[in-house]
């Protein structure tokens, strides 16, 4: 059995790596309508056949369809200079921002763009919808950048600087091992940082890529993924609720499940071991700007202190409460005039993810800029979060503000019970009243909810995550 490799970077360039062997020969990247075989990525290519010459370029990649995007930036990869990728719900307003930031001269989209593209070539006519990609032989002739888009922003996007190098130093090849083959799916947007990671897991390392599609009802997706044999998948905890919420989880069969992007609660993680029995849960941490740091694989939520203090390939340290990551994983920079300040003096990223440490385990307490004030005093929602979580008939819930006069805000709890849960026998008084219990059993008094609302759903954003609002 051949050793595990320590790093991917052996390879140049995504289309260099496919054409070294990367890809199994019958691995594929499938889309709601379509599938790319390993044997198209080497027969012919639509980006090439527009007459436009890409090598050195900056690109922006602006697709509606993530196969269009997914295999655009396996070909762009060491051709381009630069590869500009834009998430789906991207502000029109934002792009001329955008590509004047990045000195976008290229773009790529099948959608019409003539306004913002000015005299930049446009790839694709707003008609095309299908793309065959090719990988060209011979070694990369530039050391691709990409630049990735933020998200969950009011004003203009931050664009983070990364290489392929930093993209995809957490991704190791596994041993070869007999057995069905690793196919990948993710519930994620492959323009996010967080769906990139699982397309560059699957290219590098020789699997198959199933994608989603936000317009898919998730019985659909389910289904066609396990029609594919999907083996490893991945998306937030919201996303993960959502699918256990549905009456279709056990459509798949996963042995690998990676949640990421949320705080990963006891009550999710405890869930999917519930539905998913023989499935290895993992919860990861990663941002667009610190790279992926580390990986949780004993089913319990928080981490060791251990992760913290021995680990070999990324430094962290917490300082201020906030974790604060250092390692050839992070984005260099971001980039434009005036642009914010990406790493401290030290060099490291402060994520401005907060922890507290209980019984030799660190715990995400929240975002720094996620704290809510209550007659003076802070609150991380995602603490009440959690304790509500842990009721047994709770699937998810959101903790807001409501304002007040007195102290200016009171703590409100919007929650989404499990089917079944709300019956003639239990009122929804009686299940209110249990949950502010279980608050008050582990919550100081400035914490405990004035008002549980019941709803039928949490909104989530475009990248995943649930959507948080004062009010």
């Amino acid at each position: 059995m051949k050793k595990q490799q320590s790093s991917l970077n052996k390879w140049a360039s995504l289309r260099h790596a496919l054409s070294t062997g990367g890809g199994a020969p019958d691995c594929f990247l499938a889309g709601p309508e379509t599938t790319i075989t390993q044997s198209d990525f080497v027969s012919g290519s639509a980006l090439f056949d527009r007459g436009v010459e890409l090598s050195g370029r900056c690109v922006l990649v602006a697709t509606t369809s993530q196969l269009i995007a997914a295999s655009a930036l396996i070909e762009l990869d060491g051709l381009a200079h630069r590869i500009v990728v834009c998430p789906p719900d991207i502000s029109l307003e934002h792009l001329p921002y955008v590509m004047d930031t990045a000195a976008v001269d290229v773009i790529v989209s099948d959608r019409a763009m003539h306004n913002f593209g000015g005299k930049r070539p446009l790839i694709f006519s707003p008609c095309s919808r299908t793309i065959v990609p090719r990988v060209i032989s011979g070694s990369s002739r530039h050391k691709t950048e990409w630049i990735l888009l933020t998200s969950g922003t009011t004003g203009a996007p931050k664009l983070v600087v990364h290489t392929l190098e930093s993209l995809a130093g957490a991704i190791v090849k596994p041993a070869e091992q007999p057995g069905k083959p690793v196919v990948w799916s993710t519930f994620y947007d492959v323009r996010r940082y967080g769906g990139l990671q699982i397309l560059l897991r699957a290219v590098l390392t020789g699997a198959s890529l199933v994608l989603s599609d936000a317009r898919e009802p998730i019985q659909t997706f389910l289904a066609r993924a396990a029609a594919h044999g999907v083996t490893h998948i991945s998306g937030t905890p919201s996303h993960w609720r959502r699918v256990l919420m549905s009456s279709c989880a056990q459509l798949i069969e996963p042995e690998y499940i990676r949640l990421s992007g949320e705080i990963a609660d006891q009550a999710i993680l405890n869930s999917l071991r519930a539905v998913y029995p023989h499935a290895r849960i993992v919860h990861a941490f990663a941002s667009t700007e610190a790279g992926v740091a580390f990986e949780v694989t004993d089913g319990l939520a928080g981490f060791p202190t251990s992760i913290v203090e021995q680990s070999k390939s990324v430094e962290m340290k917490v300082e201020d409460g906030s974790l604060r990551i250092r390692s050839n994983r992070n984005a260099s920079c971001y980039l434009g005039q005036g642009a914010p300040q990406l790493k401290a003096s030290d060099g490291f990223i402060d994520t401005g993810d907060m922890l507290e440490l209980r019984n030799g385990r660190y715990y995400f307490s929240g975002r720094r800029d996620g704290v809510i004030n209550i007659g003076g005093l802070k609150v991380h929602p995602e603490e009440i979060e959690s304790v509500i979580n842990r009721h047994p008939a709770v699937w998810a819930s959101l903790v807001r503000t409501k304002k007040n006069p007195i102290t200016g805000a009171l703590v409100v709890a919007d929650v989404v019970l499990q089917h079944g849960s709300q019956n003639p026998k239990r009122n929804r008084r009686e299940m209110q009243d249990d949950i502010l219990m279980l608050c008050r059993e582990s919550l100081s008094s400035y914490k405990i909810p004035a008002a549980i609302n019941f709803i039928s759903d949490l909104s989530v954003s475009e990248s995943g995550k649930v959507l948080r609002r004062n009010a």
